[in-house]
């Protein structure tokens, strides 16, 4: 039967995808579908445009799934959300050709899926060679933030002559001075 229903704290599991599927998805254990549980109650929800269309490769019980790409759940606004060491994001999708699972909706970790599209980059065999950044990242904390030339550098602005304007201000600091 089709219809329509707003559930709250309703789990993962209890999702399937609207595909045809010959018999309904078994029902798939917490830690299986959803690895981590949800790291704040803020949090966004993107589509990766770039990777939407493209197949998904998830690793679930130690097998490779594919899937199909919904949606991103960034989370924020939470010591471990914030946290880079820690920064977890939820990319919620439903899996195809995955047996007793198929159509179950997962919602996986970076660490445990993979998009793949020869057309936009070579894709190999093995876990990527790359280390995720454990460094926040900040312009404004910058030494030159203290400069409001730096700072403030307006568009319209012409500092071709910015040395002598400071220089000019100096000496007016120092002729007030005296």
């Amino acid at each position: 039967m089709h219809g329509v229903a707003m559930w709250a704290r309703m789990p993962i599991q209890a999702l399937v995808a609207d595909i045809p599927v010959d018999e309904w998805a078994e029902p798939m254990e917490d830690h299986l579908c959803q690895p981590w549980d949800c790291e704040s109650r803020h949090h966004a929800v993107t589509v990766m445009d770039r990777v939407s269309s493209s197949p998904w490769l998830c690793k679930i019980d130690n097998q490779f799934h594919t899937a199909k790409y919904m949606f991103t759940v960034d989370y924020t606004d939470s010591d471990i959300a914030d946290d880079p060491a820690q920064h977890k994001q939820s990319h919620v999708m439903y899996l195809l050709d995955a047996g007793k699972w198929t159509g179950n909706i997962v919602a996986l970790p970076n660490n445990r899926v993979r998009a793949t599209s020869p057309a936009l980059w070579v894709t190999g065999e093995g876990a990527p060679d790359f280390t995720p950044s454990q460094w926040t990242h900040s312009a404004e904390a910058h030494e030159s933030y203290l400069d409001p030339f730096t700072t403030f550098n307006n568009l319209y602005e012409d500092n071709s002559d910015r040395k002598s304007k400071s220089n000019n201000k100096k000496s007016r600091r120092k002729t007030k001075e005296s």
